[in-house]
């Protein structure tokens, strides 16, 4: 019996404020104990832009120098995490909105620098998460609501993938609960052809997915979910589904409609 759903929703669904307000009502019906964590969007790039900070990425990951923490911080941290706490309000549900660093939830430690200098980007454990003080706000009956966020206990905010968020929370509050880890997304799952939006797998086991990486099916896109879920499937989290945002009431459910990992 599944007994907390930690649900994490994608910065292209934040993006688009017909798939968010859907996708947030939806969220707000789900019965019990629930946490939502938000990726970022590209509304940082955008206001970086017009305060004249240039957004950097090397393959697709954004470089997080002293500028740009101080504008993720602003705008992940403040304006679209309280955003989306005010709209879930409207729907009745108690949120309560969160970075890392609020009740020392998520300590992390500042990525080393290898080939690339990714600046103020923090990596998580699971055994660095301060689960007792989030059971706290969900046996309270609060929803809490994380933006990605992290911070390395000497005063500095860091950067923080959504996805591991996700994962490091699941695997942390595992001990305490039977847990269902969701990612939602703007596609209905793990595709067999990333151009078919119907070809979705619906059950990826270890040697599935064996099997698809060795067919070179899965995109770079989905990989680093799944490596994220097989960890938090191997560290005690009962199970793992990706997912449309549009899905994640059925997805609480055991008619899912989207992948399961197990």
């Amino acid at each position: 019996m599944i007994d907390l759903f930690i649900i994490k929703v994608g910065g292209n669904v934040i993006d688009n404020p017909v798939l968010l307000q859907a996708f947030l009502e939806k969220f707000a019906t789900i019965p019990g104990k629930k946490i939502l964590i938000h990726g970022g969007g590209k509304i940082a790039t955008r206001i970086g832009d017009q305060l004249g900070i240039e957004s950097k990425y090397v393959d697709g990951r954004r470089i997080t120098d002293a500028a740009t923490i101080d504008v993720v911080t602003m705008v992940y941290g403040g304006l679209v995490n309280k955003q989306l706490v005010a709209k879930l309000q409207a729907a009745q549900c108690n949120a309560i909105g969160l970075t890392g660093a609020d009740a020392n939830i998520i300590p992390a430690t500042k990525r080393p620098v290898k080939e690339i200098d990714y600046g103020f980007v923090g990596d998580v454990k699971p055994e660095m998460v301060q689960a007792t003080a989030l059971k706290a706000l969900l046996e309270a009956g609060l929803t809490p609501v994380f933006a990605p966020l992290t911070h390395d206990g000497n005063g500095q905010m860091l950067n923080t993938n959504a996805d591991t968020i996700a994962a490091s929370l699941a695997i942390a509050l595992s001990a305490s609960y039977q847990v269902r880890l969701i990612y939602c997304f703007e596609k209905k799952g793990v595709l067999r052809d990333p151009q078919d939006d119907n070809a979705v797998i619906n059950l990826i086991n270890k040697e599935i997915y064996q099997q698809l990486l060795d067919e070179k099916v899965l995109t770079d896109g989905i990989l680093p979910k799944l490596q994220n879920a097989f960890s938090a499937i191997d560290n005690g989290v009962k199970e793992v589904l990706i997912g449309h945002a549009d899905d994640v009431l059925s997805n609480t459910t055991d008619q899912v409609a989207g992948t399961l990992i197990c």
